[in-house]
């Protein structure tokens, strides 16, 4: 072999070598947390604000994602725990596996580095979309039923990530937080909705990202995390939500059946035709994993 092609040899090489080490070191970068970015906005609850979290890039990566897969919102019953429709929760959403490329894992790394909480203890992250007059009601993060909290315990914090800024309305109040002399959250009254009037609100402000915890350090529920999205007055608001359990939400659990019913639904075709509940999605188990073998 000539001189020549040993020499390009080795220049690709290097390069390759490079290559490698550039992309370790912006999987790093995408990780790296500014203190001086985050203020405190409540303690009861445990509150926090960050402000330019996310990038224009990032933000509208997600929103492109999401847009062509968007469904209607549910909710958990808090008494089954089984997903369904409701008028508390009006807007529309669909879910983003962790690894879907390098920028949502990026996300992932710097939520991780953000919050001292393993990646492997977060549901998929849920991308949102409320457009005018859709809201959520207040509701905890928590769970009050034995079926959810069978994966990865409670939701022990949960990272709000503001993709757009909205003209008015669709802020995030928490209508119990205590108030604190140093409150650095508070938000001029004239700039929120009717809604956001009670109790300490976030407005949403494009690359922001509120964190607030849903359980104190001792993993009692804080009744002082409830919550709601106000409605949208103008504009339009797009948002990321990645809920965090005191456990590791991707350990598979066993396979069972949540309802009595899963045998004879499964022989009638339902594991086909209802997907989304009997065998589940990325961001939720379904209730007949057994019956439809998905185990």
């Amino acid at each position: 072999m000539s001189r020549v092609w040993w020499v390009l040899i080795s220049v690709l090489a290097l390069m390759l070598q490079w290559h490698g080490a550039w992309s370790s070191y912006a999987g790093s970068a995408s990780a790296i947390i500014d203190p001086s970015k985050v203020k405190q906005i409540s303690w009861k609850p445990r509150a926090f604000v960050y402000e330019g979290f996310m990038t224009e890039l990032e933000c509208d990566h997600l929103i492109s994602i999401a847009k062509s897969e968007l469904k209607r919102s549910v909710v958990a019953d808090n008494l089954s725990g089984e997903s369904k429709l409701s008028d508390v929760r009006t807007s529309s959403g669909m879910f983003i596996s962790k690894n879907k490329d390098p920028i949502v894992a990026g996300i992932e790394d710097r939520i991780a580095s953000w919050t001292f909480l393993p990646k492997e203890n977060g549901e998929d992250m849920q991308v949102l979309r409320y457009e005018h007059g859709q809201k959520y009601d207040p509701h905890y993060d928590y769970f009050s039923d034995k079926v959810n909290i069978a994966r990865g315990g409670h939701r022990v914090a949960t990272v709000l990530m503001y993709l757009s800024d909205v003209t008015k309305g669709g802020e995030t109040v928490f209508p119990n937080a205590e108030e604190f002399p140093h409150h650095q959250g508070s938000e001029t009254k004239d700039d929120l909705s009717e809604c956001a009037q009670k109790g300490i609100a976030v407005k949403p402000r494009r690359g922001d990202a509120l964190l607030f915890f849903s359980l104190f350090p001792n993993a009692i529920p804080d009744t002082r995390s409830l919550h709601a999205g106000c409605p949208v007055v103008e504009g339009e608001k797009w948002s990321a939500t990645k809920w965090i359990h005191v456990d590791s939400f991707d350990k598979k659990v066993g396979c069972s059946d949540q309802n009595e019913n899963c045998e004879k639904w499964a022989t009638l075709g339902e594991c086909t035709s209802n997907p989304e509940y009997m065998v589940g999605s990325p961001g939720l188990p379904g209730y007949c994993t057994k019956s439809c073998n998905a185990c």
